[in-house]
């Protein structure tokens, strides 16, 4: 997958880059990742790229022209989608990485600074994403959790493809508690079950373990996964049983 990101601050993302399995999946060409400046793409002598907001108001505001200047300077592949980190858009979860691995092959990212963009640059971009309901002073730091959001889950970065099953979020419900050596830390020792071999019970216990840390961290989650339980089962049944229908008119 191709990565674009528009930003004045490139530097920002040299360590995340270079750091990690990101690093790795950059290392075996699983994803590519340019960097580009609006600022490379000015006309004037001071390459200016914010100014006042008409209207007056506090701050500036990134200009149109170095970003879609900027943005149409790259190749346009087949399945692009051009991303605009705003603390107005879509929030980042993991429904929306595995659409955006699914979906594209390229990633336009934009990064605001100062007060925002000119609004005329959402004519360009196709989605807005968000980190989270807070500011932060650019957009650097949310397009770095979606680049390493996004890649992880890209065949070949992360070792083992089962340990992206059973995350968080990525059944719906709060990863459960997991341990490792020693088996006795400080009086605060492994469950017993773990330590049994009996994978069922072992597999049940997980299971309840993530209801249980869902409903006493995550309530909201836990309201959305029974309700989707319930669908699901429901259209089940409606399924089985005009496939009995069908049986029996045979």
């Amino acid at each position: 997958m191709r990565f674009d990101i528009v930003t004045l601050f490139p530097d920002c993302f040299t360590s995340v880059l270079n750091s990690g399995l990101l690093a790795k999946a950059l290392a075996k060409q699983i994803a590519q990742v340019n960097l580009i400046n609006p600022r490379d793409f000015t006309t004037d002598k001071h390459r200016k790229v914010d100014d006042e907001p008409y209207g007056g108001g506090v701050g500036m505001l990134m200009k149109p022209e170095p970003i879609f200047t900027a943005v149409e300077s790259l190749p346009n592949l087949p399945r692009r989608e051009i991303i605009l980190m705003s603390p107005q858009g879509q929030t980042i979860n993991q429904p929306l990485l595995r659409e955006l691995v699914t979906n594209y092959d390229q990633l336009v990212v934009i990064c605001g600074h100062y007060e925002g963009v000119d609004d005329r640059v959402l004519h360009l971009v196709t989605r807005e994403v968000s980190l989270g309901d807070f500011i932060l002073t650019g957009g650097e730091i949310p397009a770095m959790a979606l680049l390493n959001g996004v890649v992880r889950l890209l065949p070949g970065t992360v070792g083992k493809v089962e340990s992206l099953k059973v995350e968080s979020f990525e059944q719906e419900l709060l990863d459960y508690p997991q341990y490792t050596r020693p088996a006795n830390f400080r009086g605060w020792k492994v469950p017993d079950v773990l330590l049994s071999g009996n994978h069922a019970a072992i597999a049940q216990w997980r299971y309840e373990q993530q209801i249980k840390r869902t409903s006493d961290r995550r309530p909201d989650l836990l309201k959305e996964w029974e309700q989707r339980s319930r669908e699901q089962g429901a259209g089940e049944a409606g399924e089985q049983g005009a496939g009995e229908q069908g049986s029996r008119e045979k």
